[in-house]
């Protein structure tokens, strides 16, 4: 992918990055029955984007860290098998279907009827994803900020 860190391991994020998460991981369960809750999520995520073949996973990965800049109160956690971020309701906003979900051609970044992204009588809630870059990031941040307002 086009933004992939040097640093990056073959199996996706930097050995720094994942020393990062899971002591995240493990102040969230520190903070009682809520946080060990996230925790779990987040760690569920993070083992599903780990198995993922390297060209998901390294699009999940920058969805992942796109989403949580952008939306830090979103919960991660697993939809239905696939990462996703869930509002306070628990109810999921966005999620991430990597390609070899279906054996499509394209991953997807979808949206739940949680998200406020309404225009109209018509608007999308899915979009392929075939390759990262800095549109696809501006466009992805554009949505989230969208799908949370």
């Amino acid at each position: 992918m086009t933004t992939k860190m040097s640093t990056t391991e073959p199996d996706g994020f930097s050995a720094e990055e994942r020393a990062a998460m899971k002591e995240r991981a493990a102040e969230l369960r520190a903070e009682g029955k809520k946080g060990a809750k996230k925790a779990e999520g987040l760690e569920a995520l993070l083992e599903k984007i780990a198995s993922m073949a390297p060209d998901d996973r390294a699009l999940a990965e920058r969805v992942h860290v796109t989403v949580t800049a952008t939306a830090p109160d979103l919960m991660p956690k697993t939809y239905y098998g696939m990462p996703a971020y869930a509002n306070a309701d628990g109810k999921i906003v966005v999620f991430f279907q990597d390609s070899g979900k279906f054996n499509y051609r394209y991953s997807t970044l979808g949206f739940q009827d949680a998200a406020n992204l309404d225009d109209g009588d018509m608007w999308a809630t899915s979009f392929a994803l075939l390759a990262w870059s800095p549109q696809v990031e501006k466009k992805v941040v554009e949505l989230v900020r969208a799908a949370i307002s």
